[in-house]
């Protein structure tokens, strides 16, 4: 079973991706198989729309997979990985060298971002915050808020709300492996709250991708302008 996203800061210490430092190397290849992840995040980058020289941050980054699609499709952004965990980052630089894509990578936690305020044009996430706490959640929302700048664009894609009791069963196994506290708002459709109550605007679900563990929805939302 997967640990679905990219490494957190939980308690003063990292979970690595898919839970143990020795199985990150097969990180890329468990998402790809479990996750129809070249959908979710076609679907994800297109609705994004990325503009030639936007300063677009993909957070919680994880091995750079989006953030290399994101590249390729609009080569002069200015694209930056953030992630917490050093060695899933190294994987990043590497997959970045051995295809000659200009991304910087940086270290750093979603609830404390190493940013200015207003500072990029789009966000971007994906599968990361079913991982944190409530709160964490929150002081993260505020901090995409800050660093965007006013009515720039935020894009995520996460585990999304049971559309019926199949897809509610089929998300047991990500709960069970990644706990319930964090992730029973996004199972219970409550995870727009968390843009609302930070100041986005024009919270939408714009897209639902069924998988093997349930629904990934595809969220957009504007950052606060005053």
């Amino acid at each position: 079973m997967q640990h679905s996203g990219p490494s957190i800061h939980e308690k003063d210490r990292y979970v690595p991706a898919l839970g143990y430092r020795w199985l990150t190397p097969l990180y890329d290849s468990v998402v790809a198989l479990t996750s129809r992840e070249a959908v979710f995040k076609g679907l994800l980058l297109e609705q994004a729309d990325l503009k030639p020289a936007q300063r677009v941050l993909d957070l919680a980054c994880g091995t750079g997979t989006l953030a290399l699609m994101a590249k390729r499709r609009q080569p002069s952004a200015n694209i930056v990985g953030l992630d917490g965990d050093a060695n899933i980052l190294e994987i990043a630089r590497s997959k970045a060298r051995n295809t000659n894509v200009d991304i910087e990578f940086r270290q750093g936690l979603s609830d404390e971002l190493p940013f200015s305020d207003h500072l990029f044009d789009c966000a971007l996430s994906s599968l990361f915050f079913h991982h944190l706490q409530p709160d964490q959640k929150e002081a993260s929302f505020h901090e995409l808020a800050r660093v965007l700048r006013p009515g720039g664009e935020l894009h995520v894609a996460d585990w999304g709300a049971a559309s019926g009791a199949v897809s509610r069963v089929l998300f047991y196994p990500i709960q069970f492996l990644d706990g319930f506290s964090n992730t029973a708002d996004h199972v219970a459709g409550l995870f727009p709250g968390y843009f609302e109550r930070a100041g986005f605007r024009q919270v939408q679900v714009r897209h639902s991708v069924a998988t093997m563990f349930g629904n990934i929805s595809l969220f957009s939302a504007r950052a606060p302008t005053g």
